[in-house]
């Protein structure tokens, strides 16, 4: 069956967010007099939205709920000064996106941001492009991995699960894509690795983004 869509993960995937997710995380810590982080680190941070970030970020002795969601309000508003400070598309999404449209491929965004930042991001960095179905974290469906955003999302599209390649950078969206029964692409240059990415499904592991279109055409050559 041929792909009829393609739908991605945001951080990690399409945008490189990390500087910008990290240096409000680490301004909301040292604001409380918590300990910061190295930005890579928020690479293993990233992925499961806001509560799960700044409960990765926070020490283990101040975990508790209350102070959590005290950071997490002050994280979203932390963000929201600055969350395109640094943001930007990784190299090569431009061009995979520009061969994904003329190709006649649907596209949408599936993330666990939440859906306000996620609108944003997209509209405002990825507005060349007319995504079909954008979707952040909200209280609309329960979070990746569950598969109901996904399979939403193709709804939406119509088109079959089947018929949906999804592209992700962490086992969360391996897992996801399986579950929904869509076609699992991890990505390299995201913020996870290649171990995680086949330890939760991946069907294919692709280093740029222009392999992307292999994976539609596999006996073009797009290096």
């Amino acid at each position: 069956m041929p792909f009829r869509a393609t739908i991605f993960d945001l951080d990690g995937t399409l945008l490189d967010t990390l500087d910008d997710i990290a240096n409000a995380a680490n301004r909301v810590l040292a604001a409380r007099g918590f300990p910061t982080h190295p930005n890579p680190k928020y690479q293993t941070f990233i992925g499961e939205g806001v509560v799960k970030l700044m409960l990765q970020a926070l020490p283990k002795t101040h975990q508790d709920e209350a102070t959590v969601q005290v950071c997490v309000g002050a994280y979203v508003q932390e963000y929201e000064r600055t969350w395109k400070a640094k943001t930007k598309p990784y190299a090569g999404v431009p061009e995979m996106l520009d061969a994904l449209v003329v190709r006649g491929l649907k596209l949408a965004v599936l993330s666990n941001k939440p859906d306000h930042f996620t609108q944003r991001c997209v509209g405002e960095l990825l507005a060349e492009w007319a995504f079909d179905v954008v979707l952040g974290a909200s209280d609309k469906y329960p979070r990746k991995p569950n598969p109901a955003s996904a399979i939403e999302t193709a709804r939406r599209l119509g088109v079959s699960p089947a018929e949906c390649l999804y592209v992700g950078d962490s086992g969360i969206d391996m897992q996801t894509a399986r579950a929904a029964q869509m076609c699992s692409v991890g990505v390299l240059w995201g913020f996870r690795g290649k171990e995680e990415l086949l330890k939760n499904g991946a069907q294919h592991l692709i280093n740029k983004p222009s392999e992307v279109l292999d994976l539609l055409n596999p006996n073009e050559n797009h290096s």
